[in-house]
């Protein structure tokens, strides 16, 4: 995004993300971002978890590239099946990291209010990663809703739930699923231009 300033927003799942998350390492090291922060990350309720990403949104001057991981992914798309067009027209692109299935068998109870997932294409590029091993999706659902939202969609081999208990830490690797995207926006940009 060489030509204008972009706010990258972490946009975190359940209980959030830890210090040694890759979200939070990402925030520390990406100049320009910010993170959503919710008032209660272990009893998740999507309508205030939905008018917090919009305010965060909204407080951002610069346009915003969204870096969700799991529940946050989620959030991302409902908060997209309502949003003003304003806000919408700020948001660049996301880059969706292990979205969870919430509406999976055994699926935990504090997250089953966000079901259904929203299936209608994100009105913005987006770039989902998932996992051939995540217990939060299988590959298949990942892939669905890669298809649903008009996702560039990969999966990765034996990545888990790409956090901390997968042992992604910092993962450096992900920066090339978000260049990916950022080249997609800027090719679009042009077209348009």
């Amino acid at each position: 995004m060489r030509s204008e300033s972009i706010r990258y927003l972490i946009v975190p799942g359940w209980h959030g993300s830890p210090d040694d998350h890759w979200q939070s390492h990402w925030h520390r090291t990406m100049p320009g971002s910010a993170r959503v922060e919710q008032q209660d990350w272990l009893l998740p309720r999507r309508e205030d978890w939905v008018a917090e990403l919009q305010r965060s949104i909204a407080a951002s001057v610069e346009p915003v590239i969204l870096v969700a991981h799991s529940l946050g992914c989620i959030t991302v798309a409902h908060w997209a099946e309502q949003a003003p067009a304003a806000l919408l027209s700020r948001v660049r692109g996301a880059l969706l990291v292990a979205p969870a299935d919430i509406e999976r068998s055994g699926c935990p109870e504090p997250l089953r209010n966000f079901a259904p997932i929203p299936r209608q294409p994100l009105p913005f590029a987006s770039q989902l990663v998932g996992s051939d091993n995540d217990s939060a999706a299988t590959a298949a659902r990942a892939v669905e809703m890669g298809r649903d939202w008009g996702s560039e969609t990969a999966i990765l081999p034996g990545a888990g739930h790409i956090n901390v208990a997968s042992g992604h830490h910092r993962w450096e690797q992900g920066f090339a699923s978000l260049y990916r995207l950022q080249s997609r926006i800027e090719r679009s940009t042009r077209r348009r231009a």
